[in-house]
């Protein structure tokens, strides 16, 4: 099976990939074909970028136990995509310490993607970046606007041909809520939870409300320029506060939680033929 790692600057998604034959559920239903390989199990982390090599690999091996499995040998093969360059190293060492002689795959430049990278200078593309938008287009074959919204909210354009053209970052939710709190003595941190109206009745409603709808309306006018010059296009909604914000917004029309882990893999098959077991 196949273990993929999301590594963002705030959480880490994990997944694990395996033939879907009916003994094990399929989370996303990304395996369109009984015998197609799914995403069987996964689970989200926090990104620690103190952890170890062993610390690594006593985490992964934890969290398959709980389903009860055993990473020695239920993993075959892994994928990686990271935000975090220091995160990366010490997956890598990780990995040939572990698991060496496992089919390995680390986006980064390089790595064949299978997808026309026409950014200026193509090594600047966030790996999950790559991975979102290899994800989308296989997903949704056509014109793609991906919407990542995580530590960053950033924006992928996907052309009809299957060219990433580029897009836009902006400062995520967490990012203006930190600075926020750090700037207002008199705001304190709230749970993200819709209000009971656009209109706050109290500090706490106050913020949900800007947060929750100034959010969505960031997204929607950043989508509505994008199509402008794209014209007609898929718009896909991802990562951790995707769900909360997309339902409140006017472009999104579906939400993939997973899409990160799902362009991975197919990463991961194209730069290695020989599927793994």
């Amino acid at each position: 099976m196949l273990l993929a790692m999301d590594v963002g600057n705030t959480e880490t998604l994990v997944g694990l990939f395996g033939d879907v034959d009916g003994s094990a559920p399929d989370a996303m239903g990304f395996a369109r074909a009984v015998g197609e390989r799914g995403l069987a199990y996964h689970w989200r982390i926090s990104t620690a970028r103190e952890r170890t090599p062993d610390e690594h690999a006593m985490v992964l091996t934890q969290l398959l136990d709980l389903e009860g499995l055993d990473l020695r040998t239920a993993v075959s093969a892994m994928a990686i995509c990271s935000s975090a360059p220091s995160v990366t190293t010490q997956l890598r060492r990780m990995a040939n310490r572990w698991f060496r002689g496992l089919d390995l795959t680390v986006i980064g430049p390089g790595t064949k993607s299978g997808m026309a990278i026409l950014y200026e200078n193509p090594r600047e593309v966030g790996a999950d970046r790559i991975a979102d938008a290899v994800g989308a287009y296989d997903l949704y074959p056509g014109a793609v606007v991906v919407v990542d919204m995580g530590t960053a909210t950033v924006f992928d354009v996907v052309s009809a041909a299957g060219e990433y053209l580029g897009g836009a970052i902006a400062p995520g939710v967490a990012i203006s809520l930190e600075a926020l709190y750090a700037n207002a003595a008199a705001l304190r941190s709230v749970e993200l939870v819709p209000p009971r109206s656009v209109i706050g009745r109290s500090t706490a409603e106050s913020i949900q409300s800007g947060v929750l709808y100034g959010f969505a309306a960031q997204v929607d006018g950043v989508v509505e320029r994008i199509l402008a010059e794209l014209g007609d296009a898929s718009v896909i909604g991802t990562g951790g506060l995707a769900g909360l914000i997309a339902p409140h917004t006017r472009y999104v029309t579906t939400v993939e939680p997973w899409l990160t882990l799902h362009g991975l893999r197919i990463v991961h098959e194209r730069n290695h033929s020989r599927e793994s077991p």
